[in-house]
C-alpha cells in the first residue's frame, strides 16, 4: 500500500494501518514501541512500582488456605513442617523435649538436625480445626488481618519489596523462637502478620498520615502481643513486629536518589545474614548442650 504518511518521530514513511496516533500527528510501531521504554515507571514513596491488584497478598492467603486443607487431609503434615527448634522423636512415634544426650534409639528433630525449612514453612501452617485456644479461628483471623493489612502495605511498598518485609518478619518470628523457645512447636502466620503492622505504623508517620487511628491501632497490636504471651508464641510475634520494623525502617527513610534500592536491599540483606548466624550459632550450642 502506498503510503504518504511520515512518522513524526523518525520521519519515515509508514502504512496507514501500522501508523498510531500521537498527541501531534502519527508514530511508526517502532517509535511507540522504543517510547514506551523510555518512559519512566511510577514509583510509590517508598520506591515500589505501583500496582493497583494486590497479587502477592492474594497468592500469600491462597497459600495458607491451600497448606490448611493440606493439614486436614494429611495432619502429620503439622509435626513434619511446623517451627521446632529442637526436639526428640522417640521410638514410639512420640515427641519429647531435647535432649543433646539421648539414647540412641531416640533421634533429634527440627532445626537442630538441619530442618531449617521448618523456620519459614511453620509461617504458612495454622491450628487444626479441634486443637490449641483457637482452632479454626487462628487460621480465619490470620487470613483477615492478611487481607487488611497487606492489600494497604503492598500497594505502598510494590511486590518485591512487600515480598521481602512477609518473609524477613516470619523469619525474624522464627529466628525470636529458636533463641528463646526452642523446644517449643510454633505455627502461624502471625510473626509475618505482626511485621506487616510494624510496617503499616512506619509508613504512615513517614507520610505523614493522622496517626490518632494509626497509634489505635498500634497499641491494640501491642495488647495482643501481651495477651498472647499466655495463649500463643509471643516470642514469634514479637520477633515479626520488630524484623518487620528495620525492614520498614530502611525502605521509608533510604536516600531518595539512586541510592535507594541499594540502601534499601543492603538492609534486608544485612538483616537476613543477621538471622541466619543468630540461628546457626543457637542450632549448634544446642547440639553441644550447651543451648
Amino acid at each position: 500500500m502506498e503510503s504518504y504518511v511520515r512518522c513524526t518521530r523518525c520521519d519515515r514513511y509508514i502504512c496507514p494501518a501500522c501508523m498510531r496516533e500521537a498527541a501531534v500527528g502519527h508514530q511508526c510501531v517502532e517509535c511507540v514501541k522504543e517510547g514506551a521504554r523510555s518512559v519512566r515507571q511510577a514509583r510509590t514513596a517508598f520506591g515500589g512500582r505501583i500496582s493497583t491488584v494486590p497479587v502477592v497478598t492474594y497468592v500469600l492467603i491462597a497459600l495458607n488456605v491451600l497448606a490448611y486443607l493440606g493439614e486436614l487431609v494429611r495432619p502429620a503434615i503439622v509435626d513434619r513442617f511446623e517451627m521446632l527448634g529442637a526436639g526428640l522423636a522417640g521410638p514410639d512415634g512420640g515427641h519429647y523435649l531435647w535432649q543433646a544426650q539421648h539414647p540412641a534409639d531416640f533421634s533429634p528433630e527440627g532445626v537442630v538436625d538441619g530442618e531449617w525449612y521448618r523456620m519459614l514453612t511453620g509461617a504458612f501452617l495454622h491450628l487444626p480445626p479441634t486443637e490449641g485456644t483457637f482452632g479454626i479461628l487462628h487460621i480465619v483471623m490470620n487470613m483477615v488481618s492478611l487481607w487488611n493489612l497487606g492489600r494497604v502495605v503492598e500497594s505502598q511498598l510494590g511486590r518485591v519489596r512487600y515480598l521481602a518485609l512477609y518473609l524477613l518478619s516470619a523469619l525474624g518470628g522464627s529466628v525470636l523462637v529458636l533463641l528463646i523457645a526452642p523446644d517449643q512447636p510454633t505455627l502461624g502466620a502471625s510473626g509475618a502478620i505482626f511485621g506487616l503492622g510494624a510496617a503499616y505504623y512506619v509508613m504512615a508517620r513517614r507520610l505523614g498520615a493522622d496517626m490518632n487511628a494509626v497509634n489505635r491501632f498500634m497499641a491494640g497490636l501491642l495488647l495482643w502481643l501481651l495477651i498472647s504471651a499466655g495463649l500463643t508464641s509471643w516470642q514469634g510475634h514479637l520477633g515479626g513486629l520488630l524484623a518487620g520494623g528495620v525492614v520498614t525502617l530502611a525502605y521509608a527513610y533510604a536516600p531518595r536518589d539512586s541510592r535507594r534500592a541499594l540502601v534499601q536491599g543492603a538492609v534486608c540483606a544485612g538483616l537476613l545474614v543477621l538471622l541466619v548466624v543468630l540461628a546457626v550459632g543457637k542450632a549448634s550450642a544446642l547440639r553441644n548442650g550447651a543451648g
